[in-house]
């Protein structure tokens, strides 16, 4: 009787696995814009400034 208790269990658990699974590549796909370049043909420049882009404040933020 254990024995089937136990591929029960590990059925259910390879059931959510691949829910889960599915879930994650839905939200992947759906999470992506037409206009948005895909991860892997993003080509990272170590030579830019990591700065780059972010204004300083116009003026000091009080340290309280």
């Amino acid at each position: 009787m254990a024995t089937f208790l136990k591929r029960q269990k590990e059925m259910k658990r390879l059931e959510k696995q691949r829910a889960k699974a599915e879930r994650r590549a839905q939200k992947k796909l759906m999470g992506r814009t037409p206009d948005e370049p895909l991860a892997e043909n993003v080509s990272s420049n170590d030579t830019e400034d990591p700065t780059a882009g972010i204004a300083a404040p116009s003026e000091p933020v009080p340290i309280n």
